[in-house]
């Protein structure tokens, strides 16, 4: 199974890419690649500003669709690679275990998508998505909507007990995500 990086996104609240923003030293975006590749065949970016991420070595598919949103990137990799699934991982979530990859994979058995719950609610942007979706998502984008939960309640998901979860990130640090400089703040105590 390959995996990506959703590295899209606007940046409205930060002055650069947040997944260049560093955690103890090291980018966002650097220690999410190496959980990835630790586990997966190949990790892709998605991204439409690739000089940003050129010095990671990693291959990289930009939005084919003029579209916004995590489910532009998903789609598109999805397009562009052939592969018959993809984990996801959003580029700023620094603290993505590796327990929590190996449940959400394990966990995989062909649905629609693998998404794992945490707080009382699913979190997409860490999860499983197959192929067979992707005239799903190209509907969605263009006539219905391009909200994560929409997709989720038009397809076969398999939902990861919270229950589950905890056992593997017991204070669910793998879903803790930078959005805010306030929050880097937060994480980082500076």
């Amino acid at each position: 199974m390959d995996a990506m990086i959703l590295a899209g996104g606007e940046n409205r609240r930060f002055l650069f890419h947040k997944g260049l923003a560093e955690v103890h030293g090291k980018k966002i975006i650097e220690i999410i690649s190496g959980i990835l590749r630790k586990n997966f065949n190949k990790v892709w970016i998605s991204t439409n500003s690739p000089e940003k991420f050129f010095y990671l070595g990693l291959p990289m598919v930009g939005d084919i669709i003029n579209a916004r949103g995590p489910l532009t990137g998903i789609f598109s990799v999805l397009s562009c690679t052939g592969v018959p699934e993809i984990f996801v991982a959003a580029c700023d979530m620094p603290f993505i275990s590796d327990g929590i990859v190996s449940l959400i994979r394990k966990s995989y058995r062909g649905q629609d998508a693998v998404v794992p719950v945490f707080d009382g609610r699913p979190q997409p942007l860490l999860g499983i998505y197959s192929n067979t979706i992707k005239d799903v998502i190209e509907e969605g984008m263009f006539f219905k909507s391009r909200a994560m939960k929409d997709l989720l309640n038009a397809v076969d998901v398999y939902y990861i007990d919270e229950q589950e979860v905890l056992k593997v990130d017991p204070e669910g640090k793998s879903f803790t995500n930078i959005n805010t400089w306030e929050d880097l703040r937060q994480i980082t105590g500076g």
